[in-house]
């Protein structure tokens, strides 16, 4: 099943219109959305995950639901997990009540959210942590707990706004890692402006601009579209500068 938008027209108070008639379809598996600050990225995320309402236009999980009001709104947000930049901690809770907490709040029972949260959070490598204050993790075991929440409930799409900002090598090496234990038949779309880990991490690649896609592809076309010459170690960044340069 894909995620998909389409005619989707967004514009925020004063700022002018960010979207007209954008239409994009993502495919199960892991997608990269790339762009520089400004393209639009975390607006399209909070479309995808309902949490911004297009002034026109559709977002459908296809097969499960669209993201429209009542219980066709409450199925969509069951099957996507989101993930934004700044991630929320509920006080007083655990890292294990924490994923828990997200999986009952996804639809999941009590029983069933408290015994699956012990699978996610072994999946994030976060087992010596689950009884910790959620409120003592770092910024990278942070967004790992995010996943986590988002692996509870089994959802069919998941959406990380920027997961990586702020990570060293290391965290983002084991963040690499995690996205390998998502089935490949779920729709995951990290969002970042960095190129380094395309080649390891991604099966399609979006670059988008301006509210506008610039391209839509496999991770091997995309470095085909790199320029003439370039080494094939640094295709990824090249094509990406093409792109960002053709924006300015």
């Amino acid at each position: 099943m894909n995620l998909t938008i389409e005619n989707a027209t967004f514009a925020y108070p004063r700022r002018g219109s960010l979207f007209e008639n954008f239409s994009l379809s993502l495919p199960p598996g892991r997608t990269v959305l790339l762009g520089p600050n400004g393209a639009g990225k975390s607006t399209l995320l909070g479309m995808l995950a309902s949490t911004l309402k297009p002034a026109g236009g559709a977002v459908a999980l296809e097969g499960v639901a669209k993201a429209t009001r009542g219980s066709q709104l409450r199925r969509y947000r069951s099957q996507v997990g989101w993930l934004p930049q700044n991630v929320g901690i509920f006080p007083g809770l655990s890292v294990r009540e924490h994923v828990a907490y997200t999986g009952w709040l996804k639809g999941l029972s009590r029983t069933d959210a408290w015994a699956r949260s012990l699978h996610a959070v072994r999946q994030v490598d976060l087992s010596e942590k689950m009884n910790a204050p959620a409120k003592s993790l770092s910024g990278g075991q942070v967004r790992r707990m995010g996943i986590a929440g988002a692996l509870v409930h089994d959802a069919q799409a998941i959406l990380l706004d920027e997961p990586t900002a702020g990570l060293d090598p290391n965290q983002r090496v084991r963040f690499r890692e995690i996205l390998t234990v998502i089935p490949d038949s779920v729709v995951v779309v990290v969002s970042t402006h960095q190129t380094e880990d395309v080649h390891a991490s991604y099966q399609e690649v979006v670059v988008l601009g301006e509210g506008t896609v610039r391209f839509q592809g496999s991770v091997a076309e995309f470095a085909g579209t790199a320029p003439a010459g370039v080494d094939q170690r640094d295709a990824i960044a090249a094509a990406y500068s093409r792109y960002v340069a053709a924006e300015d």
